[in-house]
């Protein structure tokens, strides 16, 4: 069997994405080891959710440093500690400097609740419903210095239905985001999803159907 990939969680909430990946790290032939995961926020519950899994989980607190600049430094200088080879960001609501996204380039990855590049950004859910689709969804992607931006490793679409509230849909993307992001990061992690000219050469089949 292959050596496991060494990630790191980060999280800056609840962190319910990164509870779908604990649980799919559990399985033997899952190819990643979760090393560590890191909050710039003390008070994220996701932390003590972490640590209940038997889990590292550290802070490192953005608001103790003077800029996003040394914020970076000092998160690298913990990810480096612990040798982690991709950084999967769970709901981490922080911008990265430039030098750092690039640093990281092709072993950073993200989940975003819409279908990019439609809907980059927040408030994804109340924007869907405002412009009227019929299909949203999640997509997971390689993190690059644009918000949002960075190329599309795989995606999950869910119906958009009468009488929906953001918070109703934003519940069933929820659900897709759980199947999605441990489906991708095992691809990322068996180096089934490299990038090409800018774009995620996969296999068919990695868009998830509608929920």
């Amino acid at each position: 069997m292959s050596p496991k990939l060494r990630i790191a969680i980060l999280i800056s909430g609840r962190g319910s994405n990164m509870a779908a990946l604990i649980e799919a790290a559990r399985e033997p032939a899952y190819p990643v080891e979760i090393v560590a995961v890191i909050s710039n926020r003390p008070d994220a519950a996701g932390l003590e959710r972490a640590r209940a899994a038997g889990l590292h989980a550290e802070v490192v607190d953005h608001k103790a440093y003077a800029g996003r600049e040394a914020f970076d430094a000092a998160l690298e200088a913990r990810l480096l500690a612990h040798g982690v080879e991709l950084v999967v960001l769970a709901g981490f609501l922080r911008l990265m400097t430039a030098p750092f996204v690039e640093r990281w380039a092709g072993r950073m990855i993200n989940i975003h609740p819409a279908l990019l590049p439609a809907f980059p950004g927040l408030h994804t859910h109340e924007r869907a419903l405002a412009a009227g689709v019929r299909v949203h969804g999640c997509t997971v992607h390689y993190v690059t210095p644009g918000m949002d931006e960075g190329p599309i490793i795989g995606q999950a679409a869910v119906p958009v239905l009468p009488g929906d509230s953001p918070d109703v849909l934003g519940a069933r993307v929820l659900q897709a985001e759980h199947r999605l992001y441990p489906a991708m990061l095992a691809k990322v992690a068996r180096g089934q999803a490299p990038i090409v000219d800018g774009r995620v050469m996969v296999a068919v089949g990695d868009m998830l159907g509608l929920t």
